[in-house]
């Protein structure tokens, strides 16, 4: 990043640049504690502390067993956040989420009345197991909670408590009986995560960890309040104009009517990106350099968020199906096109 006027940035006070160490500090500490349990995955680990840090949504997408939803647990543990996880069911009800009016009787008058039962969306971090199990009805009852952070029920809303963050996971080897979600909703996750198997030595300790007796006690390192402070402070670094316009130009590339558009997103993609993969590059990118322990945001913060941010975003057609052709391969094509603005940077 080039040193100009123009593209230096600095923290708007001292309190500011404190706190940008405190957050820096802090997930080096949540990592230290997350690995008590938790063997390799450090890609995934980072990704989601990213989250954490922008207030976004995440999609995890990977095969059984590879302690997707211990993962999230552990974490909500470190952070000592209130924890739910919901399995997602064909037959799974909007009310079975959101939580319901029951009538309820005064153990002193004998009077019944109507009390709302919360359910359990009202938690800090939601695990949304296999999301993709149960019908578009359902899923769409996750959409208010996810952007809003409220829900709406007999016409009253009532807002969950911050921090707040939903965790989806989907299993992309069993396609019988799911419901894929729908762009709307694929949109409003900040990341598509992916897990792959880990290298045999990783494996070999994960096997070795869990058939023995293990009870780690966690610190706590930082408090919710904290987190919702660590989101604020993301928000007021501030970027310069090429670095925003490189991350704008990925995404406006990705849709394959745009005449800047490379022949194989022309070829293979269905549907590109919408602002909001703007937005999530830009604040990802921001939260990756105050956890670098920079004040400025490089072309590299936005590189190497192309990929988990564009990867829902960016829809295959038949064809690419056909031939193999994934959106990664996409993804790839468009950071090897798009070139980066003449500033030096």
């Amino acid at each position: 990043m080039s040193t100009t006027a123009q593209d230096t940035v600095k923290m708007e006070s001292a309190d500011d640049i404190a706190l940008a160490d405190k957050m820096n500090a802090a997930r080096g500490q949540i990592i230290a504690e997350l690995k008590k349990l938790i063997i390799g995955q450090d890609e995934t680990v980072n990704l989601i502390l990213l989250s954490l840090f922008v207030g976004g949504n995440s999609l995890i997408v990977g095969v059984p067993g590879l302690a997707k939803t211990l993962l999230i647990r552990t974490l909500a543990q470190v952070l000592d956040l209130k924890f739910n996880r919901i399995q997602f069911t064909p037959d799974l009800m909007p009310s079975d989420i959101t939580g319901t009016d029951i009538i309820q009787e005064d153990a002193a008058t004998g009077r019944r009345q109507m009390a709302f039962s919360p359910g359990p969306i009202f938690a800090n971090i939601v695990l949304a197991d296999e999301i993709n199990r149960t019908p578009p009805k359902t899923q769409a009852a996750l959409l208010e909670a996810m952007q809003e952070h409220r829900v709406t029920i007999q016409g009253r809303t009532y807002n969950l408590e911050e921090p707040f963050f939903v965790f989806a996971t989907q299993n992309p080897i069993e396609l019988e009986g799911t419901y894929p979600l729908p762009e709307a909703q694929l949109d409003r996750f900040m990341f598509h995560i992916v897990i792959e198997h880990p290298p045999e030595d990783e494996e070999f300790e994960v096997v070795r960890t869990t058939t023995a007796i293990l009870d780690p006690q966690f610190q706590r390192p930082v408090s919710g309040a904290e987190l919702v402070a660590f989101q604020r402070l993301v928000r007021r670094v501030p970027v310069s104009e090429p670095v925003m316009r490189y991350a704008l130009r990925l995404v406006r590339t990705s849709r394959p009517k745009s005449a800047e558009a490379p022949e194989s997103v022309k070829k293979y993609a269905a549907f590109g990106a919408s602002v909001r993969a703007a937005q999530y590059l830009i604040l990802g990118a921001k939260a990756r350099a105050l956890t670098s322990g920079r004040y400025h945001v490089s072309f590299d913060d936005i590189k190497s968020l192309a990929h988990p941010v564009l990867r829902h975003r960016v829809l295959t057609n038949f064809r690419a199906e056909s031939e193999g052709i994934t959106s990664d391969v996409l993804i790839d094509d468009l950071l090897k096109s798009v070139p980066l603005p003449k500033s030096g940077m």
